[in-house]
């Protein structure tokens, strides 16, 4: 699957060495533009909004799809929370993102770009950061770099239904205030619980580690729904 194909330039690189290849494009006279391109004849292109699709409606037959894409940067965060809806269902995913954000996306716990991109993703999905793109390889040329990030899926951690929903509500909560301690952050989702969780509340959150929020999640889902 290709998330905005454009007009074409990666797909015609592509389309020959894949079984299949479907691009979902939202700009009409670009979808007519790559139907018209015999070169990929042999894809299917949905014209739609990446981030509405119904990602089951896809029609591949194979169980896993591989995911690639130069994204538009004003929407990564959306499209990579849109693909971890499915995180099994990618066999991997290769994105071009702006650099900041790939950084934000292989950040460890204690830097200053670790965040609740980092944290949500990471907890479903292996990344690293593959090829730095400068600006001068573009026209026109951006002001920023990019990179390429790859993204598969890990088993590294079990969360179930309660837990992940959970997970989600407190690392979203916990970075909207990201300078106070966790006691103070998420006081509303506590309930005056602090004394059952085993983790230092007076902790700031880019001080925890992914597993240490799925470890406060999986105690606190026993008392939030």
């Amino acid at each position: 699957m290709e998330i905005g194909p454009g007009e074409g330039a990666l797909t015609e690189l592509i389309a020959p060495r894949v079984k299949e290849l479907i691009g979902v494009e939202i700009d009409r006279d670009l979808v007519d533009t790559l139907l018209a391109n015999k070169a990929l004849s042999g894809c299917t292109f949905l014209r739609q909004d990446f981030l509405d699709i119904d990602l089951s409606s896809l029609p591949f037959s194979e169980r896993t799809v591989r995911v690639v894409g130069n994204i538009p940067y004003s929407i990564t965060s959306p499209i990579i929370f849109k693909l971890l809806e499915q995180p099994s269902r990618w066999k991997d995913i290769h994105l071009m993102v702006q650099k900041e954000v790939a950084d934000r996306l292989t950040a460890l716990a204690g830097n200053k770009t670790y965040g609740r991109l980092t944290i949500m993703v990471q907890a479903f999905m292996e990344v690293r950061q593959v090829l730095i793109v400068p600006p001068d390889v573009f026209i026109p040329k951006p002001k920023v770099h990019s990179a390429v990030v790859y993204l598969k899926a890990h088993q590294r951690f079990h969360l179930n239904d309660d837990t992940s929903n959970v997970f989600g509500k407190i690392v979203r909560v916990a970075f909207s205030q990201r300078r106070k301690m966790l006691k103070n952050s998420l006081r509303d989702l506590l309930h005056n619980l602090e004394n059952e969780i085993d983790i230092d509340l007076s902790r700031r959150p880019e001080t925890l580690s992914v597993e240490e929020f799925i470890n406060l999640a999986s105690q606190l889902s026993y008392f939030i729904k």
